[in-house]
């Protein structure tokens, strides 16, 4: 075969075993691979088939940097669980140990004196009001006594109760750390291997991957830092000033699990572009995509999310003019792309307004 592939299979043995094989991406027990390249053995993939396979490793590691992404809001919602469990268990305690001294006053008491009975009153009175003046002060010392060891026996099971919350809670948060660790080393084997994937290909079958994943890119102002005009007036003054923050970082590069300033990933640009609004998203397109209210289509306004997949797993922002910036994928910056060229549109919200 003459063209571009066959000068990719010399720039890089073992390329075509690789596209034969396909590039597994496997994650928590869920592998996704890539369709292998039909024909026979023999035959060399095309330069067309060889575009879409990078293309589709490329989404399929978004997904999987999006699930890591997920993963790491989950324990930080975990482990914020587990501190305030910590927190209850510890005042349980606390209450616990503040009653003790009058249990242990109780029980001392009880064993140097002995029980005091109705019949010990009774004989002991002079007379009718004073037998019932004792009786009154003796229900009022066992009303007390009976209300501490109740009271001590609650707080004793409450903080039982809540020391094992906080075990479980820690013994939670533990294991999906565990998990992310695990998912992390996997997805940057993964990204290592892709980087040497898409650095094989020539410059038009890079720029045709970026395409494909990145949607059609719209020509922007010289200055990456400045703005493009958003003709359709922002939902709310947050809104503004978060589609403002994510056209200042058009021409940033894209990086899987990166939040800025320097470097994004497509739910880390969200997160820092209304973080700058002073509105707190989750660094998860999943997450991000239960966010406000949601919107359609024809009603978008500058500053909705709009979301991509099914399940949801890659997000931009909507500038107006039916246009959205967006960090997409390794290899290509933040830009600016026609929300008609996106693929696989799922659904959009409004955050502010």
């Amino acid at each position: 075969m003459t063209g571009p592939s066959r000068s990719i299979g010399a720039r890089m043995p073992g390329f075509r075993a690789w596209l034969r094989s396909g590039l597994v991406l496997g994650i928590a027990g869920a592998c996704v691979g890539l369709v292998t390249v039909p024909g026979t053995a023999a035959a060399d993939p095309s330069a067309a088939d060889i575009t879409h396979l990078v293309a589709d490793a490329s989404r399929q590691l978004e997904v999987i940097s999006e699930q890591v992404n997920t993963a790491r809001t989950q324990f930080d919602q975990q482990q914020a669980a587990a501190d305030q469990a910590d927190q209850a268990a510890a005042e349980a305690k606390a209450g616990l140990d503040a009653m003790q001294g009058q249990v242990r006053q109780i029980a001392r008491t009880a064993y140097t004196t002995g029980d005091v009975s109705r019949l010990d009153v009774l004989l002991t009175s002079k007379s009718a009001k004073d037998f019932v003046a004792q009786m009154g002060t003796l229900d009022e010392i066992a009303g007390h006594q009976s209300a501490v060891l109740t009271q001590a026996t609650s707080r004793a099971k409450a903080a039982a109760k809540a020391q094992t919350k906080a075990d479980e809670a820690a013994a939670t948060a533990k294991k999906t750390l565990d998990a992310i660790t695990t998912k992390q080393s996997q997805l940057q084997s993964q990204i290592s291997d892709y980087q040497k994937q898409y650095a094989a290909l020539t410059a038009p079958q890079q720029q045709a991957v970026s395409r494909i994943t990145a949607g059609r890119a719209v020509a922007a102002a010289p200055a990456a830092a400045a703005p493009v005009a958003a003709p359709v007036a922002a939902s709310s003054q947050a809104a503004a000033i978060a589609v403002q923050t994510a056209l200042a970082q058009v021409g940033k590069p894209y990086v899987w699990g990166a939040s800025g300033p320097g470097s994004f990933d497509c739910s880390g640009l969200m997160m820092y572009s209304y973080a700058a609004a002073g509105v707190a998203l989750p660094h998860s397109s999943s997450g991000q995509s239960t966010m406000g209210t949601p919107v359609s289509r024809s009603a978008l306004q500058p500053g909705d999310l709009v979301f991509f997949y099914s399940p949801v797993s890659h997000v931009g922002m909507y500038i107006g003019n039916g246009q959205m910036v967006h960090a997409s994928t390794s290899g290509t910056p933040v830009q600016v792309v026609s929300l008609d060229s996106m693929p696989d549109y799922n659904s959009a919200r409004r955050i502010a307004g």
